[in-house]
């Protein structure tokens, strides 16, 4: 039978005519050279011997990211419109650019970066707050046809260090502070030298934007470091400017490093040609997004793949207007600015993660700036609000979706959707426009699929997603397993690491002998297609041979209406090997605030847990307490420190060290966690060693 939407239709004819129809996307944006043909595949021979499939996509043309992103508005005629609106309650600041206005920035910057020894192939590394010389830096770099590398700005020196060795940047662009929510200005300063001090290679320049909230002094030329806004200065009174210099669609246009939860960071790099293509399709199908008038809100950071794809050049290619917005969800100064943000800008789509829910469900539980907007018709732009990061929990769908179809655009709905830094661009999702991907002129819009609240979605043209078991066959409808794609991925993914093609290989290829890419991800597609996200790999718990997810045992735990967030973890059971383990944020302040809950909420809980996912899963203990959930600074749950916590305890070695990565948002959570640890195994330590079915009776 064939599909009867067009999310549907656009999907079976892009699988089925694969370069037919990239080949229709890539006449969507501006090539200095065409392509001579849309998709080259090949073999690699590694230096171990291995060999795997390579793929690489618009071969022989030639591109500039920055003049798809901004000389071809200008060009049309829409130099006028605004193209980046900043708003700072950290800073007290408001901005914004037109089109025309960027393009002056843009191209002076890169004259100054040109005259500073920066060209074609160079590496220059952004280590920057979310302000409008960030975006500049970005665009200037590609203009020169340059690679660019972000880093979140306030990675501690070791982290910055790692990611200067691993890309030997010409430069390094930066600022005198970023300014951390209510903390106020973090100076930069420390960070950067303390970080060129530990790494071998070093930069040739460091270029700083002076901030009127802590300036870097003194700047000294004969260490290489520069005042940008003096070097800028200069180019504008002496007319310096850079013209654009196309790449070859292969050639690199940035590299971004995954954070990671262990090891050492992984260059995911972004081919030019593909890039442009992929975000410039994706932007419109899924996110509705199709140009001026048009505005996107990411409420991310510039130093993440989202901030890459959809604060900056997704809304710049397709010619709409993108929000930078340095804050936080919460305090900056309240949980309502998200939604002051929307009215302001007048908001169409949004994109957040599901950690800055939780933040404004932890402080705004009742939604009542949410609701005195829309309650005042100031939310009747939004026509969708985009989660990712983290397997959104259906509570917090629910409730998002019941408030924009109470408040904002018709039809306008939550969307769940999956991705990552090697993916360039969502892997799954519901597209808001799909009809743009049978012609992308329209501005049709059908209606879109239904929403599966904890469901990330279909996939979406080019990612071709299977379930396989640990031998790398695929699997039953509705059974779990690893998540892999085939080969070739979407025109917006990776093809290779950075100068490791070795590494690329083992990562993502060797498990299931280059037949499957494996992107880590534990879950399952149900009959209907949609995909869900359960839990990485690794975090796959082993129940008396039962197999569970940690994100279905968390979803069944915050069902219940007294619990903001909740992280699995597994603790050792001699009976079953395994059970799961739950540390937990309470959204009421009802309870008491021990480590150990109350009989009523754990038996509550524990009841949600087996009619949700049976009486196997039951489990194993519940740790209460607030700030005691570690994060990467990307949003992304630590829960193999907090497991390591747990293991270390019930060997009676709570205070061991534990493998904390550079990359978390607050290390003082991993304390607390080891607090609530400890104050719950003296308080409960002696039951934690009995028998599972005699615990589970607890």
């Amino acid at each position: 039978m064939a599909p009867n939407h067009a999310q549907d239709r656009v999907y079976a004819n892009a699988t089925a005519n694969l370069e037919a129809f990239w080949s229709t996307q890539a006449q969507n944006v501006y090539w200095h050279k065409q392509p001579h043909n849309t998709l080259q595949k090949s073999k690699k021979t590694l230096k171990s011997g291995s060999t795997h499939d390579h793929w690489s996509w618009f071969p022989g043309g030639e591109i500039s990211t920055t003049y798809n992103c901004v000389d071809r508005h200008v060009n049309n005629g829409n130099g006028d419109n605004v193209a980046i609106y900043w708003d700072s309650p950290v800073a007290g600041s408001k901005e914004k650019f037109t089109y025309k206005q960027l393009l002056e920035e843009v191209e002076t910057l890169a004259g100054v970066l040109r005259e500073e020894s920066v060209k074609k192939g160079d590496v220059v590394l952004i280590y920057m707050p979310m302000i409008p010389a960030a975006l500049f830096a970005m665009l200037a770099i590609a203009r020169l046809g340059a690679i660019h590398a972000v880093v979140f700005g306030g990675f501690a020196p070791t982290a910055l260090a790692q990611r200067i060795e691993a890309s030997r940047p010409k430069a390094i662009m930066t600022a005198s502070c970023g300014i951390e929510g209510a903390k106020g200005p973090a100076g930069y300063k420390k960070m950067i030298e303390e970080a060129i001090e530990r790494s071998s290679f070093k930069p040739y320049k460091t270029i700083i934007w002076q901030r009127h909230e802590l300036r870097w002094d003194p700047v000294i030329k004969e260490n290489g470091q520069r005042n940008w806004q003096r070097l800028a200065k200069s180019a504008k009174n002496r007319g310096l400017k850079a013209d654009a210099v196309p790449v070859k669609s292969e050639d690199g246009l940035y590299i971004i490093y995954t954070s990671g939860t262990t090891g050492l960071p992984k260059g995911v790099v972004r081919s030019a040609g593909g890039h442009a293509v992929g975000l410039n399709f994706s932007i419109k199908y899924l996110f509705g997004i199709h140009g001026p008038g048009d505005v996107m809100f990411t409420a991310s950071d510039v130093g993440w793949v989202v901030g890459h794809s959809y604060i900056v050049y997704a809304p710049l290619l397709i010619g709409a207007a993108t929000v930078l917005f340095e804050g936080k969800p919460v305090g900056t100064p309240d949980a309502g600015t998200f939604w002051r943000i929307v009215e302001e800008y007048k908001v169409t789509t949004m994109f957040t993660a599901p950690t800055a829910l939780r933040a404004i469900r932890r402080d705004d539980g009742e939604n009542k700036y949410f609701e005195k907007r829309g309650q005042a018709g100031s939310l009747k732009s939004l026509r969708a609000l985009f989660l990712a990061g983290e397997r959104s929990e259906p509570s917090i769908v629910e409730m998002y979706q019941r408030l924009l179809q109470k408040h904002c655009a018709d039809d306008a709905g939550v969307v769940d959707n999956w991705w990552s830094s090697e993916s360039g661009s969502p892997i799954s999702g519901i597209a808001l426009s799909a009809t743009a991907g049978e012609n992308f002129a329209t501005q049709q819009r059908e209606k879109a699929l239904p929403i599966k609240p904890g469901s990330a979605g279909k996939p979406m043209p080019g990612f071709d997603v299977r379930v396989v078991d640990d031998d790398g066959n695929e699997v039953k409808r509705g059974q779990m397993g690893n998540i892999v794609m085939a080969i070739p991925l979407a025109p917006s993914a990776f093809t290779t690491l950075w100068e490791d093609e070795e590494r690329f290989y083992r990562s993502y290829l060797k498990r299931f002998n280059g037949k499957w890419v494996d992107t880590g991800d534990a879950g399952m597609i149900d009959k209907d297609g949609y995909i869900s996200i359960m839990s990485r790999s690794d975090d796959i718990l082993n129940v008396a041979a039962h197999r569970f997810s940690t994100g279905a045992i968390e979803q069944a735990i915050t069902s219940h209406p007294d619990i903001a967030e909740a992280a699995v973890v597994g603790i050792p059971d001699q009976l079953k090997g395994h059970l799961p383990f739950a540390f937990v944020t309470l959204s009421t302040h009802e309870h008491s605030e021990a480590a150990v809950p109350d009989d009523v909420l754990f038996k509550e809980v524990q009841k949600l847990v087996r009619e949700q996912i049976g009486a196997i899963a039951s489990l194993g203990g519940m740790i209460q307490g607030k700030g005691m959930i570690p994060k990467t600074r990307s949003g992304k749950t630590l829960r193999r420190v907090l497991r390591e916590l747990i293991e270390n305890a019930t060997h009676d070695q709570v205070d061991k060290e534990v493998v904390v990565p550079t990359t978390i948002e607050d290390k003082e959570a991993v304390e607390v966690a080891r607090a609530k640890v400890k104050e719950y195994f003296r308080l409960k330590g002696k039951d934690l060693h009995r028998p599972a079915e005699a615990r589970a009776k607890l």
